[in-house]
């Protein structure tokens, strides 16, 4: 009965594709015990070392007392609303100055829920080719259309715009603005120029870049100063904020539309009110003290040639891959591959994440170590 499916398996172990489940011992900041080492951890996305902090833990729950629940126990639209849901959402109405939020269980069910709602029969979707697979598997589910154009290339963004836009009702030009797997940032000033110039909708993904970018953590379009001309903005809470959810922000009208169609926050139960109220404490009370150490972050990942704090080393093929992080296992760092369909085929690469923790030395030895194996070879 499941032979189909072993033999899939096996093509994939074949191909150094196959992906399992790690048992770690424990996590502590900067560092991860797997297999009875202590390791760097470079494959985590708890960028500001919220998440795994004792001291974070204790004074949160200080904060906290008994007043939060551990489960919800029911979706947003039946009970699940308390009011520091509403509050978390209008934290961030106010910082991001949009007319409203609303809060995803997670940065995939926040993608795929808008873009398979927004993008209505008539509409399109232009979309960066190395975007998400949470904004991929959304596109498919939709009843508009979607093209996508080759990686940060307004030109051929452009050529597609002139081809197409006078074919559909709304258009909407997606882009992450942290690429998770390459770490460079999307051209989001020309992106809101052809948005102008072509009667377009904008939605980033600010999920790598929230808590990152920005004089207040806001992302990108922070950064740049375009938050008012973006018309939907993505962020995460699991990376960064070191909790779990993700939310969107944005007009009033597009807003309800989400809660109105997106299937993905209609149909899941609303997360546990002390989660929320863990994410919300975090950004009132700790984003506001990291701008320096959020700064000397990225300009370590500048020095080793990356535009933010995700630095990828392509390698190539899969297996040579999968054996250099063996090899940095046995040197004390924790690295995964990254291999297809992650990633273009013959592009297997290791992809460094920085935390604030991180110290330039400890990166300059391991890239060391990396080249020398590459030599090697």
């Amino acid at each position: 009965m499941y032979e189909d499916y072993k033999q899939i398996l096996d093509n994939l172990k074949i191909k150094s594709h196959f992906r399992d489940l790690k048992n770690f011992e424990k996590k502590d900041e900067k560092y991860i015990y797997y297999k009875g080492k202590k390791l760097l951890n470079l494959s985590s996305n708890n960028y500001l070392n919220f998440a795994d902090n004792k001291q974070i833990t204790e004074e949160f729950l200080d904060y906290a007392g008994n007043n939060y629940s551990f489960g919800s126990a029911s979706s947003r639209l039946l009970t699940g609303t308390l009011p520091v849901y509403k509050e978390l959402e209008e934290l961030l109405s106010s910082l991001y100055s949009k007319e409203c939020t609303l809060l995803f269980n997670s940065g995939y069910h926040a993608n795929v829920g808008i873009s398979s709602a927004i993008n209505q029969k008539g509409d399109a979707i232009f979309s960066d080719k190395l975007n998400h697979a949470s904004i991929i598997d959304g596109m498919r589910l939709a009843e508009g259309k979607f093209f996508r154009f080759p990686h940060n290339d307004m030109d051929a963004l452009e050529k597609l715009l002139i081809r197409e836009r006078k074919n559909y009702n709304n258009v909407f030009i997606i882009t992450e603005s942290v690429f998770s797997m390459d770490g460079d940032i999307a051209n989001l000033q020309k992106i809101v120029e052809l948005k102008k110039k072509y009667n377009c909708l904008v939605i980033i993904d600010e999920a790598h870049a929230f808590g990152v970018f920005g004089e207040n953590g806001l992302g990108v379009a922070e950064e740049l100063k375009l938050i008012n001309d973006i018309d939907l903005i993505v962020g995460t809470f699991g990376k960064s904020v070191g909790s779990m959810g993700a939310f969107v922000t944005g007009s009033k009208i597009l807003i309800d539309f989400l809660i109105n169609k997106s299937r993905s926050f209609i149909f899941s139960t609303a997360l546990p009110p002390i989660n929320i109220a863990f994410s919300k404490w975090i950004i009132e009370n700790k984003f506001p003290h990291t701008y320096t150490k959020r700064k000397r972050m990225l300009s370590i990942g500048k020095k080793f040639g990356s535009d933010s704090h995700i630095i990828p080393v392509v390698i190539g093929e899969n297996k040579d891959t999968v054996d250099l992080c063996e090899i940095l296992f046995h040197n004390g760092y924790f690295t995964l591959p990254i291999r297809p369909p992650t990633v273009p085929v013959g592009t297997s690469r290791i992809r460094l994440s920085l935390t604030c923790e991180i110290q330039e030395d400890e990166l300059k030895i391991l890239m060391e170590k990396i080249h020398e194996k590459l030599l090697v070879k």
